[in-house]
């Protein structure tokens, strides 16, 4: 397995572990996942796979299993059919260097007052998954695309270590690559995409790694 792939999934269980501790959860991690031992936020796994080849019963055992459990399988080599799960979506790690060539286009705007926060939430859809303690955390960048009529679009950036991850992505009244292709060049960043969005990612340099899996309880 790639040291990309590696990176991308660490800071992303960061950054679970983060929101869910916004939330008053406290997450656990160990060489193989982390989890929180009660049904995560909305949106957030209850558990993320830290390396491949993880026991499914053992890694089951750290959560609740019932209705609306999640689990990213980070490798996308988890069976968890047998338990009840069904595979919710499937995605890509992506990752772009270092210093890539900035592209053109309107910049994105450090988000830094609780009321502003509310705005970018509202704009997202998350509402009150967003709370003000993200912006006390010096690994946490939230950023606005503004223009007349309010937020349209935005992403979170968030330092776990060596990369950065990019994250919650959205566009509301402007095209997804324009999005995209305002992200701080700077570092390297890292994160997950399916669909339109990872399509409009590659377009702006982002490359694809390994596969991931999101399996979900009804």
């Amino acid at each position: 397995m790639d040291d990309t792939t590696i990176g991308a999934v660490r800071d992303n269980a960061a950054w679970c572990d983060l929101v869910c501790r916004t939330h008053g959860l406290a997450g656990v991690a160990d060489d193989d996942a982390w989890s929180v031992p009660h049904r995560s936020p909305t949106w957030y796994p209850d558990a993320v796979t830290l390396r491949p080849g993880v026991a499914a019963a053992t890694l089951l055992g750290r959560i609740e299993t019932g209705p609306g459990a999640s689990v990213k399988d980070s490798f996308a080599d988890l069976d968890l059919a047998p338990y009840g799960f069904r595979v919710l979506f499937g995605a890509r790690w992506i990752h772009r260097r270092a210093g890539a060539t900035p592209l053109p286009g309107v910049p994105l705007t450090p988000v830094s007052t609780p009321a502003a926060l509310a705005g970018w939430a509202e704009a997202h859809g998350g509402g009150e998954l967003f709370r003000p303690a993200l912006l006390a955390d010096p690994r946490v960048t939230v950023l606005a695309r503004l223009d007349g009529t309010g937020v349209a679009g935005g992403a979170i950036l968030h330092r776990g270590g060596p990369l950065v991850g990019v994250s919650n992505v959205f566009a509301r009244t402007v095209g997804p690559a324009e999005i995209w292709a305002a992200l701080p060049a700077t570092d390297a960043l890292v994160g997950y995409e399916s669909g339109d969005d990872l399509v409009a990612a590659e377009r702006v340099g982002f490359r694809t790694a390994g596969a991931l899996r999101v399996w979900l309880h009804d």
